[in-house]
Parts: structure tokens; sequence; C-alpha cells
């Protein structure tokens, strides 16, 4: 999947990644695009921290200018009623755009995505874009996840990532045209609902709605539009029977999709706008202490994921988003926590497509301010909307341990702007549960997630391994010197999850330096160990107890990956695995996998799922781990790499 965004895409699109004019305007001086000398080429959509940039500057700026000559070829220039749309993924962290010298548009949030109408801008088939990125790289009052702040990385942060990161892309489209899809699903009434935002509605205008399962056409819709909302429930039929039911269901073990299609036509029939999507029918709640997937207790076994590459940060390619999920389900387990990061769409796409569930996070401020409200409250509702359709979405994480409210028992701002991020995600979406504030002093929430690194295996069995140990926990027990839960919120009767736990290193000895003295160790974890073999060994017996806890819903391991500092990570920084990938995965599923996971694949699929895949799977996927190389996906389509212009324009010939 190159498309850049999977639940609506078109025939008509063009990547602009690959090189761009830059300038590192560190000071701020310039604030005109006139004004500016571009004097470096940067390889977009790299961050020019980045080793894959070309740059590799990973000092402190203020801004990043680029520039991009686009030459349109007949097909992609608008004619007639028709309309070019320019978007970005993401830029950190205000991007102010000029079009061909006209000043177009302007932007705030850095992981979040935003689009342009350039159409009045164009002159002929020639397209100038100029970007201005202005982040402060020491503004704690801004969502930033875990960029680091002081010149290189240190402890738990990561190298800065300034300017463009994500995608940047052209399409034409229709003047009249599908602006946005909701789908949502209700499997206890069998049905699949859809919302959508139409622009300039035309007179006598009508929406074609196709679902298919495979083969199988499920829905034929065809309705008249009468304002630019579209609001549709389709019933599909219902086989009752669980067994009959569950090939219909979205599930890691089943992860069956619906394929769609939205047509936009005029009066006269005549096609205007057609655009590919997909949905599932998948429910997510809770059921008193437990949380559930399609109206059954599901037990969640995460893993915490950092989404970061040696070489390019915080930007991958769809083969190392689709590899990165292919270990996760490898490894035994069957969702993870995005940690301080909107993943790509894509990564989205292939968890939907391999069956993964996801708690999805907003990077978090650091201090408090009505710069932190107003940036954050900002920046999540555009990525819940972005994310809201994805059936792999499970769970809702706004603040995370506190970060930007590091005073919640002393400041009722800060305890009430928790539960307006809380109360916000709810009223966006009512159909997924919200997680107050991930790890310790929630005020609110409709789940109770506790970060617990006791290294002690019977620690954790103490704390948790009853009913009775979980309330005292609740009340008494502070993991990391803070309550559990504050402000008259009670945890108990709500799933628990242990959401962060584990981080065991693995650190060979540094030696001894000249005077005899064991060198500090290159990184750090929560506990080390000396190779894989003692790592696998303890990750065995934390897993054992973690199992043995009864009341937990589920729990997240910490991590993936070694990122930078943190070598805690199962598989180190270049996704090899520590330790064998099956011993692994056998202690993530625990003993229960034994009785209800036997007809698994070593992916968790299930084989009635796996055979209706058939061609479209390959065999290889489920042996991913055993080899560092990063599997192909037949016939797909591949960007350039690093350097390698996927188009004949000449940045080097763009005039402002």
């Amino acid at each position: 999947m190159e498309y850049p965004r999977p639940q609506l895409r078109r025939a008509a699109w063009r990547s602009l990644d690959g090189p761009w004019q830059a300038m590192l305007d560190d000071a701020a001086q310039h604030v005109d695009p006139f004004e500016v000398t571009f004097d470096r080429t940067i390889i977009v959509p790299y961050p020019p921290e980045a080793r894959a940039s070309g740059l590799h500057d990973t000092g402190y700026r203020r801004r990043v200018w680029y520039r991009r000559l686009v030459q349109l070829d007949p097909a992609m220039n608008p004619g007639r009623d028709e309309r070019l749309m320019l978007h970005f993924g993401a830029v950190n962290y205000r991007a102010r755009v000029w079009i061909n010298g006209h000043y177009a548009f302007e932007h705030r949030g850095g992981h979040s995505p935003f689009s342009i109408d350039v159409t009045r801008y164009l002159d002929g088939s020639s397209l100038v874009i100029v970007v201005q990125a202005e982040d402060d790289p020491l503004d704690m009052h801004k969502p930033r996840g875990k960029m680091d702040w002081e010149p290189e990385p240190h402890k738990i942060w990561y190298p800065r990532t300034s300017g463009i990161w994500r995608t940047v892309w052209i399409e034409k489209v229709a003047r009249s045209h599908v602006r946005q899809l909701r789908w949502r699903a209700d499997v206890a009434a069998w049905q699949i609902g859809l919302d959508a935002d139409i622009a300039h509605v035309p007179e006598g205008g009508i929406a074609n709605v196709t679902l298919r399962m495979g083969a199988r056409l499920l829905v034929a819709d065809r309705c008249l539009l009468t304002g630019t909302r579209l609001q549709r429930i389709f019933q599909l039929p219902d086989p009752g029977i669980d067994d009959a039911r569950s090939q219909w269901l979205w599930s890691p073990e089943s992860p069956q999709l619906i394929e769609c299609e939205v047509e936009i036509r005029d009066a006269e029939g005549n096609l205007l706008d057609a655009v590919q999507s997909y949905t599932a029918l998948r429910t997510v709640g809770i059921d008193g202490d437990r949380f559930t997937l399609n109206s059954r207790p599901y037990y969640l076994r995460m893993v915490l994921d950092q989404g970061y590459w040696p070489d390019s940060l915080m930007v991958a390619s769809s083969d190392q988003l689709r590899q990165d999920v292919l270990l996760i389900k490898r490894l035994g387990f069957n969702g993870a926590r995005k940690h301080q990061k909107s993943e790509d769409p894509r990564w989205l796409y292939w968890c939907d497509v391999l069956g993964l569930c996801v708690w999805g996070e907003m990077p978090s401020a650091y201090g408090f301010s009505s710069a932190t409200v107003h940036g954050v409250m900002e920046e999540w509702k555009e990525l819940v909307e972005r994310d809201i359709s994805h059936p792999c979405v499970v769970a809702w994480v706004p603040t995370n341990e506190s970060w930007g409210v590091p005073e919640l028992g002393n400041d009722r701002r800060q305890v009430d702007f928790v539960k307006a991020l809380y109360h916000l995600t709810r009223a966006l979406d009512g159909t997924r549960p919200v997680i107050g504030n991930d790890g310790w002093e929630m005020p609110c929430g409709d789940v109770v997630s506790v970060h617990d690194y006791a290294a002690d295996p019977a620690v954790l069995i103490e704390r948790y391994g009853s009913r009775e140990a979980m309330a005292y926990t609740l009340e008494h027990v502070q993991p990391d010197r803070r309550r559990i839960v504050i402000d008259g919120f009670d945890g108990r009767g709500k799933p628990l999850f242990l959401s962060e736990f584990g981080g065991i290193a693995c650190i060979p000895s540094a030696g001894a330096d000249a005077n005899g003295f064991e060198k500090p160790p290159a990184g750090w974890g929560y506990s080390v160990a000396k190779d894989g073999r003692e790592l696998l060994a303890r990750y065995q017996v934390l897993m054992s107890a973690v199992h043995r806890c009864r009341p937990l819903s589920g729990f997240c391991y910490t991590q993936l990956t070694d990122t930078f500092l943190e070598k805690n990570g199962l598989l180190d920084e270049n996704r090899v695995p520590k330790a064998p990938v099956e011993a692994i995965a056998i202690a993530t599923r625990g003993p229960d996998a034994l009785r209800w996971d036997w007809n698994l694949d070593p992916l968790g699929h299930e084989a009635r799922w796996r055979a209706r895949r058939g061609p479209d799977f390959p065999i290889e996927w489920t042996r991913v781990g055993e080899t560092a190389e990063v599997l192909p996906y037949p016939n797909e389509r591949h960007p350039p790499q690093p350097g390698q212009d996927p188009e004949p324009d000449d940045p080097a010939a763009a005039t402002a």
C-alpha cells in the first residue's frame, strides 16, 4: 500500500516525495520566500536530522524552507469543474505554504495532515511549492512526543524531527467530490454505518455506495444527495450462529475486511468522483471489568512500539511498516500501543489487513499552559478524525503519564484538562474506550491502565494477582511514586491493563577502563540481561507471572525495538530478534494459547481466514523474524529510494 490515505483512494494521484530544494534557517531570519537562498537538496519526506534526508543535520533550528517545481502532465492538470489538491501528511510544527508565489495556507500541528486546493494559483502546467516549516526545538508546550530538547538524545528521548516528515502528494478531483468518509460498525445490529462529507453537491446529484466481501456483493445503494453530509446505515444479512458469524467479523485472528466504493454522479448519471475504501464488522466495548471485541471478552497482548528507524527516524516505507506489523504478530502479540506518535496511516492499513489491535495515542506536550490546551486539543481532534474509521484502532490515549499536566495533584486546571480531553474524545467517537491518563494519576477513563516496571515477577503477582490485591494496589501502591487514581476516580470494577512493564535490556558488558573500573553501559533498560539467552529466560518468567494475574484484561510489554539509548527491545534497532522468535511467541501467548489458539498459524491467523486469502498472502510472511530481510509484497508499486527522483522535475530549476 503506497497510497498515503488508504481509506479514501483515487486513481489520479502523484507522490511528490524525492529531492526538494531546502534552506536551514536556524535563527528564523526569513519570513518571505523571496528572501531565501535555497542552498541544498533534501530528500522528502525524511527530516533534515535523518541520514536518509541526505543532510543528517541534528542541530537546533527554528525554520526549514523547502521548494519544489512540479510539472503537471495532462492527466494531472485540472480542467473545467476539476480541482487540484495538495496534501501534506505531516509538517512539524507550523507550516506556511506558498503556491506560484502566492501565500496559500497555514497549518499548526506537527503530527496531523492538511490539504490545500491549489487550483486558483495554477499558472499553466507549472506548480512551484514553497513551504516554511517552523518548529522551536525548545518549546515544551507544543505536542512533541519523544523529541528531545537537549542537543543529543538522552535517557528515553529521541532525535528531533523537523520540517516535512510524511509524504507530500497531489491528486486531481472533481469540483463535486468526497471530502471524508467515516465508517462505523454495529455488530449487535449487524450493520455498517457511513457518514460522508461531500464538497459542492451538484443539483440532483446521486451517491452510489457498494460494499463487497471478497467476490460477494453485500450492498448496492443509490440515494439522492440533499446536502453536503451523506448518512447511511446498511443492514447486512446476519447468519446468526457464532461459527458462521465469525467469518464476517474482524479480529486479529481473522481480520476480515469489507471493500467499499463510493461514487458521486450528477443528475444525468455522469461520474464525477469515485473513491475506494474499506471497513469491517468490528465492535469494541467494556463489559464490567473486561474489554470486549465483537461482544466477547478479549485479552489484549500488546507491545509498546516507538516507531523509529535508525536512518530515517519517524519515517518508514510501506514495506518497513508492514514488516513491523508482521514481526509484532510473529512475536505472539495481538496488539500494539503506538507510543507518543501518530503513525503513518499505511501502518494502520497493515494493522487492519493483517489483524493487529491498536491503542492510538496523542504525542504529548511537556509543560502546561493555555498554549498546551489549544495545541493539544486542536491536533488531537484532527488525529482522531484521521484514524476514526480504522478497524484496528480499539482505544484512544489522549494523555500519557501526566506529560503536559505535571501537577495533577495540585492544579485543578490540569485535572479539568485531562477530563476535557477524555470527554472530547468520547464526543468525537463514542464507539471506543478512552484512557484518561495512561500510567498513573487517572482522574477518569473507561479502563485503568498502569505502568509498573517492577523487575521481580513475584511483585507483579502480589499487586495484580487477585481482585483483592488489585483493589489494594489501586488505593495504596504508587509504582512510580504517583497515585494510580486521583480526584475521586474509582478504578475498581473497570478493566485493568498493565499497559507498560518489562523493559528488559540486553547490554553486553562494556569491559573495564584503563584504571580497571567497569565502563558504563552503552544504553539502559529497566533491568539488564547480559545476552539473548538471559533476556529470553527473564522474559519467560516475567510473562508467566503476568499471565497468572487473572484480573488483568491485557498487557503491553516494553518494548518492540531498541530505540537510541533504550536497549530494552525484543528486537534491535534493525529489527533483528535478540532471541528465537518462536520461543518469545510462546511466552507472549501464555498457557491459554494451548487451549484456545491451537488452530492458529505463526502469525496468529485462523486457518479458515488464511484459506480465504489464498495466494494474496505469501507464505513467507509466516516466517518473518527468521531473517532480517524486509519481505516485499507481490506486484506492489514502490517509491523511489533516497536520491532517486521519481519525476522529471528539476528542483534546482524552480523559481519562487
